[in-house]
């Protein structure tokens, strides 16, 4: 052997141990990021929510009022993302194949819940929405009232999820069935849709998660009242208020369970999606 080959493998293999070492100090870097950040306050929570025994624990998320909200939490969060499915789409669409005065303004618009404090979006709706409102509509304090906020909180998920699925879908095959006198409803449904499919599915899943914890824009314009507008994240705040950390904690454990959950479970139907596609 040469000493060329020689040199050029011995080359190739220390560039190979030095990538393996690079990746490996990424990959240790990355797990202590995500524990601090992620998997120690998450550790903490649980401990926290067991302080008193399982039977404290039990105790705090079975009371009337701990499952109200939490019956409610859920119930309005599905029906919101059900929206967000429809409504989201529906905007990436107008917002990718159409065009018309002020597009850009519109798309930049899309992002606004992103940037403004939640806070903020609660006083805006309880503003044009509430008792005061200058369009005389007042829906303040009510179910009606958590569902709108949570729509406005939730709104870039699902527009954001599909519409670079939609910018990236190739227009030969919509022409060519449309061609062959294919519906504009048979083109959608048979060739956009199973596309856009798992766009939809992970916008929705962000739309959820986002919409069981939220709290800023809800705290003003729910009002809170037990067993009829209160959300769980509102819920938590007052057991906090009243000095009950552990029941508090107990709540939250719950919330994070909803949210893995459907996380987990949209992500496994995406997963079988995909490889069925690829079978």
């Amino acid at each position: 052997m040469s000493t060329a080959a020689v040199t050029t493998r011995a080359g190739a293999r220390s560039a190979h141990l030095s990538s393996r070492g690079s990746g490996a100090l990424a990959l240790g870097a990355v797990t202590v990021w995500l524990s601090v950040i992620v998997v120690l306050p998450l550790a903490a929570v649980v401990v926290r929510s067991t302080d008193g025994g399982l039977d404290a624990f039990w105790t705090s998320v079975s009371s009337r009022q701990a499952v109200s909200a939490l019956r409610f939490t859920l119930a309005v969060s599905l029906a919101v993302t059900a929206i967000n499915a429809f409504a989201g789409t529906l905007i990436a669409w107008v917002l990718v194949r159409d065009e018309f005065p002020g597009k850009r303004a519109v798309n930049a618009l899309i992002d606004l819940p992103f940037a403004l404090p939640t806070i903020v979006a609660g006083l805006t709706l309880l503003a044009l929405y509430g008792p005061t409102s200058p369009a005389g509509i007042d829906i303040a304090y009510t179910q009606a009232a958590v569902g709108l906020a949570l729509l406005f909180v939730t709104l870039p998920f699902v527009v954001r999820s599909v519409q670079p699925v939609l910018m990236e879908l190739d227009r030969e095959m919509e022409e060519a069935a449309t061609s062959l006198g294919a519906s504009p409803a048979t083109v959608f449904g048979r060739i956009v849709l199973p596309n856009l499919v798992p766009a939809i599915v992970s916008g929705c899943a962000l739309a959820f998660a986002r919409a069981v914890g939220e709290f800023g824009s809800l705290v003003l314009i729910s009002g809170n009242i037990p067993f009829h507008t209160q959300v769980a994240s509102v819920y938590i705040f007052k057991q906090l208020e009243s000095d009950n950390p552990t029941g508090a904690a107990a709540v939250s454990v719950v919330l994070l369970l909803f949210s893995l959950v459907v996380l987990i479970g949209l992500r496994a139907l995406e997963h079988r999606r995909s490889r069925h596609d690829g079978a």
